[in-house]
């Protein structure tokens, strides 16, 4: 959005109004553009690692090798496919840590999109609160996390008690991060290691089974690795759309750089570290499960092929061991996407556009975005409890997930206008994405955008029962539009309506942010000195 540089600070909030800084206005190093105090930034390098490994690392590598395989067709070409997922994801952490450096301060897209997309004003920001608020993005993993502990415990699963453990964990994961920040930032990084050992089990146990060290039947999957391969080009599109959403979450320190130490060199260091880790990780995972398990046990294990790994390698204790890891990698990814996705809600309501923005800009009393983390947490619930099993239940977490490809389009057409108007953007970051990656990555998400309305070739196919099966992008892409209706009354009809025109005073407050606050000046009265709109 456009932003005046002579903004006025009111002084009744202010300590020291001379400390504010422009918000469109970022030093050459990068520096915050918030005036945070040192005090405030919590997330050093290793929390912002984990913060990224976390996301990217919930469920996904434990079952949708599965699904990539069947696919595929054939073991050669699943691993070529999760090679150009790796390759693709490393395109959108390239395009983000270019924003993050460039930008370093929390909101994430928010930030970026207003960059560029600054007329009408507010639009964007009007359709990318439709995205953030109305999605629930917790609730799915927290699911999960309860089915995985009632399989440990061996108690059969039901609607009401596996979503009754998810409402505990993701109740659990909202206090923590809304009542101790630092406890919540370390248990995120001990959960992160948890999976990091996890994931070397597995890899370390694959590699001994290929090379017959292990007392099990090898599978042999490796002679003939292309034999089978589909020549469907939908089960190509389906292989390759479900890795690419295995590697989400690249960009999930970007949402809280205002609380970083040394927020451009953490994120830097941190982004690159933790996709080369993952990506390396995955594939050697792949490989194992490869080496140690029949190719038709892989077909057919659906979410449960690490355990049918476990219990191939180590026996059937380790199976049930198993689904306790699983679960607690679960929780991870629930505490780092509620911590993120607070902090949006915060930063939209410190941009004046949420009703009640002052509540949901404090971070009051705790020193956190306890009221952001709220509305994520509820928006969660609702979703993790409302829907019936079956089709209902798998179209909402369908819901949740589309719209981030539709968001990431126009990040990557945001950092090519950049590029091609750098004059206007006076566009210098520190670091650089390039062209032609920035180019790729809007491609892929095109084609992640497009890929589920292509049709199934058989109704067998389709991942709903009685639903069509691009419903879920409908409705995904009626959420942000949501936004904009939003926004068309907000900024556009109610001013109209009622005789007046919104003026935008930025606040400080005694936390030390500042924050937006929108006056309803009467259209006959002279503009208020230093506001803006």
């Amino acid at each position: 959005m456009v932003f005046s540089s002579s903004k006025k600070v009111q002084e009744a909030e202010v300590k020291d109004p001379s400390a504010f800084v422009d918000h469109e206005t970022a030093s050459d190093d990068g520096h915050d553009v918030y005036q945070t105090s040192e005090g405030r930034r919590q997330i050093g390098l290793v929390s912002a690692i984990f913060l990224i490994f976390n996301r990217m690392i919930g469920t996904g590598i434990f079952a949708t090798p599965s699904s990539i395989l069947s696919s595929s067709g054939s073991v050669g070409l699943a691993l070529f496919i999760w090679v150009a997922g790796l390759i693709i994801a490393a395109a959108g952490m390239a395009v983000y840590l270019e924003f993050g450096t460039a930008l370093p301060r929390n909101g994430g897209e928010k930030n970026y999109l207003e960059h560029v997309f600054k007329k009408p004003k507010f639009l964007v920001t009007g359709l990318y609160t439709g995205y953030v608020v109305l999605l629930g993005w917790a609730g799915s993993n927290s699911v999960v996390f309860g089915e995985y502990i009632l399989n440990a415990a061996q108690v059969p699963v039901n609607r009401w008690n596996q979503r009754g453990i998810g409402l505990a964990c993701i109740t659990s994961a909202f206090l923590i991060h809304g009542l101790a920040l630092k406890w919540g930032l370390r248990l995120q990084n001990i959960l992160g290691v948890i999976k990091l050992i996890i994931l070397l089990i597995i890899v370390f146990a694959g590699f001994a089974a290929l090379g017959g060290h292990l007392r099990i039947e090898k599978p042999n999957n490796f002679d003939n690795a292309f034999e089978g391969t589909t020549g469907s080009a939908y089960g190509v599109v389906t292989a390759l759309y479900n890795v690419i959403w295995s590697f989400i979450g690249y960009s999930n320190a970007n949402y809280s750089m205002s609380e970083m130490k040394n927020p451009v060199r953490t994120l830097k260091i941190a982004a690159p570290t933790a996709i080369m880790i993952v990506g390396v990780l995955y594939l050697l995972a792949n490989v194992a499960y490869f080496a140690a398990v029949p190719k038709e046990d892989i077909v057919s294990s659906g979410r449960i092929l690490a355990a049918q790994f476990f219990r191939n390698v180590f026996g059937l204790r380790a199976e049930r061991a198993l689904s306790v890891f699983v679960a607690l990698s679960a929780y991870g990814n629930v505490l780092s996407v509620i911590f993120s996705q607070g902090r949006l809600v915060q930063e939209l309501g410190r941009e004046g556009i949420l009703p009640f923005s002052r509540l949901w800009a404090s971070n009051k009393p705790f020193n956190a975005p306890f009221m952001g983390l709220f509305e994520h947490w509820a928006v969660s619930v609702i979703i993790m409890l409302a829907p019936p099993p079956g089709d209902a239940y798998n179209f909402v977490l369908n819901v949740i997930s589309y719209p981030l490809s539709v968001v990431n389009v126009f990040v990557s057409i945001a950092l090519i206008w950049s590029y091609t108007h750098k004059e206007e953007f006076q566009w210098n970051p520190p670091v650089k994405a390039t062209l032609p990656v920035a180019i790729f990555f809007f491609l892929s998400n095109v084609y992640l955008v497009i890929a589920p309305f292509v049709p199934p070739p058989t109704p067998e196919q389709n991942q709903y029962t009685s639903l069509p099966y691009y419903l879920h992008c409908v409705v995904g892409l009626a959420i942000i539009a949501a936004g904009g209706i939003y926004w068309l009354f907000w900024a556009v009809l109610l001013p109209k309506i009622g005789g007046y025109r919104l003026e935008k005073e930025v606040h400080k407050d005694a936390e030390g942010w500042t924050r937006n606050v929108f006056i309803k000046v009467p259209n006959h009265q002279a503009p208020i000195e230093g506001s803006s709109f």
